[in-house]
């Protein structure tokens, strides 16, 4: 194997994964991130943790507002990269980046490409109900996330798959794909694939509006959203004193009769079962307004509810 000059792209803890296999194999020669974000009650600023993870393995480490300055792009280019890994950057690459490396910029992406290209992939997958994704190695190019692909591997999703479970698994599947295509570049880069664009299908970030629970619809589509947003943002639904953030939940009984959003008992397992648009879901664990997580027998002790009451307000 060819040992291999790197520049690496990443921000967040999905990207950690992939820069150790490749700082282990090759010459890491810098990571760029974004840059350090204000967080917590006295808005320290903080580091992207990726940059975190670089500077405390000695790895030099960058974090610019973009690349589109002349001396950013100065600097990039006097490193004489082989090529550029870009692992959730969360920064555009401006055309005279792509074309810099001797082997161009390559994208790990949490998707069976051209299903979900953007933002949020894996939660998207999850919340439309798909038994299967996967990551992606593709070459960048203008477009968002329309380039080449070089190489996949699939996996499936589970039941009771969170984007929090699915998020780590994906995270190291990205990490041995980019270590196996880093390894054979040259006949890697040969054997890439265009998308089919006709196919495309977008995965725009997510947004705190759209965890909102909508009762009526279906426990089984209930039941994918609230795994699909947790952690981040989380489903919620707005309750007697304030915005309830679901914790833990799963669906119950799929010919469940009880009003859409109203309080139907509790099951065996101390769970609150809600009545739906078809069916049941059971919150296992609520976290209230400005509190802490909770079971949701312990929520009941501090506000007690009758069988058939709403548990909050209730869309139409």
């Amino acid at each position: 194997m060819t040992r291999r000059r790197i520049v690496f792209m990443g921000s967040p803890d999905f990207a950690i994964p992939t820069l150790d296999r490749l700082a282990g194999a090759h010459e890491v020669l810098a990571v760029y991130t974004q840059p350090p974000r204000r967080a917590g009650r006295g808005m320290r600023e903080t580091p992207q943790p990726v940059a975190a993870y670089a500077a405390a393995h000695g790895l030099t480490v960058h974090h610019p507002e973009s690349l589109k300055t002349d001396d950013d792009a100065t600097a990039l280019a006097a490193l004489k990269a082989d090529v550029f890994i870009v692992v959730a950057y969360g920064l555009i690459l401006p055309p005279k980046v792509l074309a810099m490396p001797r082997f161009g910029c390559i994208n790990g992406h949490a998707s069976l490409l051209p299903r979900w290209r953007g933002a949020a992939p894996i939660q998207r997958a999850i919340a439309a109900g798909d038994t299967k994704t996967g990551v992606c190695a593709m070459v960048m190019e203008a477009g968002l996330d329309t380039g080449p692909v070089l190489d996949r591997r699939e996996c499936t999703i589970g039941d009771t798959e969170t984007a929090a479970s699915l998020h780590d698994r994906l995270s190291m599947l990205t990490a041995d794909l980019l270590g196996e295509v880093v390894a054979d570049l040259p006949a890697v880069l040969e054997r890439q694939q265009p998308q089919d664009h006709t196919a495309a299908i977008y995965a725009p970030k997510l947004t705190p509006a759209e965890a909102e629970i909508d009762w009526h619809l279906p426990a089984l589509v209930i039941d994918r959203r609230i795994r699909a947003f947790t952690p981040v943002p989380g489903a919620w639904f707005t309750g007697p004193k304030g915005r309830i953030r679901i914790r833990a939940a799963r669906h119950g009984d799929a010919a469940g009769i009880g009003a859409a959003g109203h309080y139907l008992g509790l099951d065996s397992q101390g769970g609150m079962r809600i009545g739906t648009g078809a069916g049941e879901i059971i919150l296992d664990e609520v976290q209230p307004a400005g509190g802490k997580a909770m079971s949701a027998r312990a929520f009941l002790n501090g506000n007690p509810l009758s069988v058939g009451s709403a548990i909050g307000v209730v869309g139409a």
